[in-house]
C-alpha cells in the first residue's frame, strides 16, 4: 500500500518532484560559486525541463514521475562535488533525455510504445552527448577548462553515455510498464 500511494499520489510526487528540482537548483549555485560554469547551465537546463509541464499547463502538481528528478538530483549534486564527475555526468544527459521522452509520452498526445521509447531516449541521449561534446569544446577554448583531454577519451566517453542511456531507458521501461505516471494525458481506450 505504502508503494502504491508513493508512486500513485499526485501530490505526493509534486513534492517530491518540487523537492529534488529545488535540489538540482540549488546544485546550479553551487556549481556557479565553484566556477563551474557549463556544469550549471546544465543543471539549470534540468530544472527548465522538469518544470516544463507544470509551466505549460498552470499547475504545479503536473509533474514526471518523482523518481526521475530523483535520479537528476543524485547525479547533478555527486557531480557538482566531483563525485565520480564522468559517470554522474553521462547519467545527467541521460536524464534530460529521458525526461524529454517521458514529458512527450506522458503530456503529449504523442503515443510511444515503451520499445521505441528506449530506443528514442537513447538516441536522444547520444544527441544531447553530441552538443556537450561540442559545448566542452568551446568552453575549452573560451574559458580555458580541460574537458577535452584526448580524441580517445572523447570516444569512449560517447560509448558510456550510450550504455548510460540504453541502462535509464530500461529503467524508465520498467518502471512506466508498472505504474501508471500521475497526471498522465487520458488516452481513449484503443478497440
Amino acid at each position: 500500500m505504502a508503494l502504491h500511494t508513493l508512486v500513485s499520489d499526485q501530490r505526493l510526487n509534486a513534492v517530491l518532484g518540487w523537492g529534488m528540482t529545488g535540489i538540482i537548483a540549488l546544485a546550479a549555485i553551487e556549481s556557479y560559486l565553484m566556477d563551474a560554469f557549463l556544469w550549471g547551465c546544465l543543471a539549470v537546463l534540468i530544472v527548465s525541463i522538469i518544470a516544463l509541464p507544470s509551466a505549460v499547463t498552470g499547475r504545479p502538481a503536473a509533474m514526471v514521475p518523482w523518481p526521475i528528478p530523483f535520479v537528476a538530483a543524485v547525479a547533478v549534486v555527486l557531480r557538482t562535488f566531483e563525485f565520480y564527475p564522468d559517470i554522474t555526468g553521462y547519467v545527467a544527459i541521460g536524464t534530460i533525455a529521458l525526461l524529454l521522452v517521458v514529458e512527450l509520452d506522458v503530456y503529449t498526445r504523442v503515443e510511444l510504445s515503451r520499445r521505441f521509447a528506449v530506443v528514442f531516449a537513447t538516441m536522444t541521449t547520444m544527441s544531447l552527448q553530441a552538443f556537450w561534446i561540442v559545448a566542452q569544446y568551446y568552453s575549452d577554448q573560451w574559458l580555458g577548462t580541460r574537458f577535452l583531454v584526448s580524441q580517445t577519451e572523447l570516444q569512449w566517453d560517447i560509448v558510456y553515455v550510450t550504455a548510460v542511456g540504453v541502462a535509464l531507458g530500461i529503467l524508465a521501461e520498467w518502471y512506466l510498464d508498472r505504474f501508471e505516471p500521475v497526471g498522465s494525458f487520458e488516452r481513449p481506450p484503443s478497440g
